[in-house]
């Protein structure tokens, strides 16, 4: 069953014991999705996408243990952002150099800081449906057709026509399935939420 006890504040205060391997990994294995997604978005190949993940969730590692994450000075979402720009901010401009020396345009533009929350944000929805999806299938009777066609719908944003039709399913139980997978993730979504909040004291 899904684990509803390692809130971000804990698993922080975790990451000081002397097993603090664990925390670390579920901490790690939380966020360097979200960071991986993020990246992405601006425009990184998949490999520098999971190497910029790689760096950040590092430095994060790194700076809390030394003590330069200050909780009450500022959100963690913010300090964890304000990481992830500086790795990928780097691998854009490793590939300026490169376009310079093939006499190419070397400008690049990050977006700012509130459109960079509102990526973070969705690429967390998307992270805490996934997990909450892989909850319900593992502990509930829910067919896999119905968690099918909510994966394609919703993370691949397939037409419900082509979900009936690769599925063998009539439209209308596609969006039956929709319906039922979303109303059973609610709760779950609720939980993870919390889970993942990092404004928390």
């Amino acid at each position: 069953m899904l684990d509803v006890t390692h809130t971000t504040t804990a698993l922080l205060q975790g990451l000081h014991d002397d097993e603090g391997n664990a925390a670390w990994e579920v901490l790690d294995r939380r966020y360097r999705p979200i960071v991986i997604g993020l990246a992405r978005r601006l425009g990184l190949n998949d490999q520098d996408a999971l190497d910029v993940a790689q760096d950040t969730m590092i430095r994060v590692l790194d700076e809390y243990r030394d003590g330069r994450y200050d909780r009450e000075r500022g959100r963690m979402r913010s300090w964890l952002l304000s990481i992830a720009r500086t790795k990928i901010a780097d691998v854009y401009r490793k590939r300026a150099v490169r376009r310079e020396a093939r006499g190419e345009s070397a400008m690049v533009t990050i977006p700012k800081d509130q459109e960079l929350e509102d990526i973070w944000a969705t690429e967390r929805r998307f992270v805490v449906l996934r997990e909450a999806l892989a909850d319900l299938q593992a502990n509930s009777k829910t067919s896999d057709r119905s968690i099918q066609a909510f994966e394609m719908l919703v993370f691949h944003h397939r037409a419900v026509s082509d979900v009936a039709k690769e599925l063998d399913m009539s439209e209308n139980d596609v969006y039956l399935a929709k319906s039922r997978v979303a109303k059973k993730l609610k709760e779950t979504v609720q939980q993870l939420e919390t889970l993942y909040d990092e404004d928390g004291p």
